[in-house]
């Protein structure tokens, strides 16, 4: 994933539901995003979990089953011609997943964890980490690193918040030039506006920050926005109370390209 032949003025898109709830909903949400970026030019990579691993009770929803999810992702690929992204847990996924997707992201809590690092590296996927919240952003390199000396030099780095007290996330912007310089860097504006590990057991959120944290990004000069999106967040069944309605999309992705384009001619 090469995100240097992106033009100045155009940004690089990971968007789609947290996880594959089913064919059909995630079907609808590719078909408005390759609609919605399409007309706007830029380049998008769709993102769904084919499971989730790090629900705050037991009982939440983890996934419709893995091979089952791994195929809708492939199905997407195939039909829209679009790159697709996925999380991994452990080592052992790494494989698997990799013959279904074309990047593999290593969620923030694992971004330390280096078999799962080298083993994402050696399938020859692009890998995607997720700044850890208890990590600065220095230390991404580290990280980087273990991915880059595996002999994978297609790496990308997303920033999605550091935890700030109980319950809450912000996020520093001091850290987009600093990993930067490290690799190619991804701002994440929907689990940014999470708020972790609420009494009710359920995740929160303040969506209402969408876009004065993506327009941050883009000022700083952020490689790609990173969102997670909805047809119905209300219905969604993980993350909903953080995510962006698809409906709003395209007005956001226009405000963010207009000042894209003014950033880039300074």
């Amino acid at each position: 994933m090469n995100l240097n032949n992106i033009p100045k003025d155009k940004f690089l898109l990971i968007a789609g539901p947290c996880v594959i709830e089913s064919e059909e909903v995630s079907l609808k949400i590719a078909e408005e995003l390759i609609a919605i970026t399409s007309k706007l030019g830029l380049p998008l990579i769709f993102k769904g979990s084919y499971k989730k691993a790090n629900r705050t009770k037991l009982d939440s929803f983890s996934g419709i089953g893995d091979i089952k999810a791994l195929e809708i992702l492939k199905k997407i690929n195939q039909e829209f011609k679009v790159p697709v992204i996925t999380d991994i847990h452990e080592k052992g996924e790494a494989q698997i997943a990799s013959e279904y997707v074309d990047v593999l992201q290593i969620p923030a809590f694992l971004a330390r964890q280096t078999e799962l690092l080298v083993a994402a590296a050696k399938t020859g996927k692009t890998v995607n980490i997720k700044k850890g919240q208890f990590m600065s952003p220095d230390s991404m390199e580290f990280a980087v690193n273990k991915v880059k000396e595996s002999g994978n030099d297609n790496v990308m780095i997303t920033e999605r918040g550091t935890q700030f007290g109980y319950n809450d996330l912000i996020v520093d912007f001091r850290s987009i030039p600093k990993m930067k310089k490290i690799a190619p860097t991804i701002l994440d504006v929907t689990h940014s506006v999470q708020k972790p590990n609420q009494d009710s057991g359920v995740t929160g959120g303040n969506p209402e920050y969408i876009e004065s944290l993506a327009r941050a990004g883009i000022v700083n000069d952020v490689d790609g926005i990173f969102l997670e999106t909805h047809t119905d967040p209300s219905k969604s069944k993980s993350d909903g109370a953080n995510m962006l309605s698809i409906e709003k999309l395209e007005s956001l992705l226009k405000n963010l390209l207009e000042l894209r384009s003014t950033s880039s001619k300074l």
